[in-house]
């Protein structure tokens, strides 16, 4: 029953080496420990509040990265925009252009029409002239063989022009 049932003495002496255990730990290791333990604890909440900030630093990257991608949406949407109506504006343009030269073309072919038509007319006049006179020629010098027939026909143009 010795080992349930300390004896003053063992009892005496453990306390004994307790206590210089104790004041060996105080002296040399426990300012150590403690701030070992204090660094460590340091270097964690340090570690904690870095992760935090890196953490908001990308939730804010994240924000800025949707940001810009709205944004170069939204430029895109703009110049796709700004093209297209580039676009119907330059096929609108073109349109307009090609109805003014065709009207162009057209109404020089009209002139051209016109003019070689008034050529025409004026070469057809030119020969129904040349065909009048000879005609009138050959009738005048068929006609006009008899003296009294020469004269009075040259009374009826003079009178005609004085009427006139």
């Amino acid at each position: 029953m010795g080992f349930v049932t300390p004896d003053y003495g063992t009892l005496f002496w453990m306390l004994i080496v307790f206590g210089i255990v104790l004041f060996i730990l105080k002296k040399f290791a426990w300012k150590p420990i403690l701030s070992a333990l204090k660094d460590r604890e340091n270097s964690i909440a340090n570690a904690l509040s870095s992760a935090d900030k890196a953490r908001e630093e990308v939730k804010d990257l994240k924000a800025d990265h949707e940001k810009i991608i709205a944004e170069a949406k939204r430029e895109k949407s703009a110049i796709l925009k700004e093209a297209k109506e580039v676009k119907d504006k330059l096929l609108v343009e073109a349109k307009e252009q090609a109805a003014s030269e065709g009207q162009k073309i057209i109404e020089a072919a009209r002139q051209q029409i016109e003019i070689e038509k008034n050529a025409a007319i004026s070469e057809m006049k030119k020969q129904i002239v040349d065909l009048s006179v000879l005609v009138a020629e050959k009738i005048i010098q068929k006609e006009l063989k008899n003296k009294d027939t020469q004269e009075g026909m040259v009374e009826d143009l003079l009178k005609d022009l004085k009427l006139k």
